[in-house]
């Protein structure tokens, strides 16, 4: 899992190059973007067991931390990064709705390197999924109102679709035929990475035109962002809790975002330019996890 997971960063970027330089390879399979982040979606499903999710009730305290962090914290920090800078209209829509959505999955990874509680990762990842049905399309609606009109309910059925659905289908599978998935769930990992770097190679070559005018203030923001996330969720994890290995946990699953969400979301109801923030996102989040990770496993938990 160590190299695999390495692998994802020159994905992404190989991705990114063909959306940049040959977009008219990507352009065509923009109407599968959904149904590819559905499939990202069932994979995480089916490493899933029920216990996960009692595991993490009876650790309430650290869960209800988690979701703070996850929905109270990232959106907060988006929209005040957007206020200072005043980012334009359509870069400050993108980058809230990245902080609007739930952790990624590409978190649980990161936390195995990091030698983070990797059972309270996956529950955070898959509660977080589960409220963004009714938080997303809340938050973006609270955070947005006064940019775009959010429509909040057709946001929240999308995600219903696309998100919650494919996870339960996985965690029944899972729980119904362990045994035959059991050899699969490898190569699912892997699948998730080749799938995520499609979504981003197709948004990006939807963008080819725009990524031209981006500018060091977003990319810089994007970045401020991610880093804030990974930076107050280890801190005011450690203060909160004293245990490092949480503390990891808390800071991987705040500060990486289900960026491939927030890009169908953006494309789905803001258009494309929306999208940019969370396709930065994507790659950001990705290479700062990885670093982290690897400087985390190397050093080892205090004591």
């Amino acid at each position: 899992m160590f190299t695999s997971t390495f692998l994802l960063v020159p994905l992404l970027l190989i991705a990114s190059a063909i959306g940049l330089w040959q977009p008219q390879h990507l352009i065509p399979y923009q109407a599968y973007i959904s149904w590819l982040l559905a499939a990202i979606m069932f994979c995480m499903g089916s490493s899933l067991r029920i216990t996960d999710f009692s595991r993490a009730l009876k650790n309430g305290r650290v869960l209800l931390l988690g979701m703070t962090l996850q929905f109270g914290m990232m959106p907060l920090i988006a929209w005040q990064l957007c206020q200072w800078f005043e980012l334009s209209l359509a870069f400050s829509s993108g980058l809230i709705l990245v902080g609007c959505v739930a952790g990624g999955t590409a978190s649980n990874l990161m936390c195995f390197l990091a030698r983070g509680d990797v059972a309270l990762s996956i529950s955070l990842t898959a509660i977080s999924t589960l409220f963004s049905v009714a938080l997303t399309p809340l938050l973006a609606a609270l955070y947005l109102d006064q940019i775009i009109l959010v429509p909040a309910l057709a946001m929240a059925r999308n995600i219903l679709t696309i998100v919650v659905a494919p996870v339960l289908i996985g965690l029944l599978l899972n729980h119904l035929i362990s045994r035959i998935l059991v050899p699969f769930q490898r190569f699912f990992a892997g699948l998730s990475m080749v799938l995520i770097s499609i979504i981003v190679g197709i948004i990006v070559a939807l963008n080819h035109d725009h990524l031209g005018q981006l500018s060091w203030l977003l990319v810089g923001l994007v970045l401020c962002h991610n880093l804030l996330g990974l930076g107050l969720g280890f801190i005011l994890g450690l203060v909160l809790t004293g245990d490092h290995r949480i503390a990891r946990t808390l800071a991987f699953e705040t500060g990486m975002q289900n960026s491939g969400l927030a890009v169908a979301l953006a494309v789905k109801f803001f258009g494309g330019m929306v999208a940019v923030p969370a396709v930065l996102f994507s790659i950001i989040h990705n290479l700062s996890g990885s670093l982290l990770a690897t400087y985390w496993a190397r050093r080892g938990l205090a004591k």
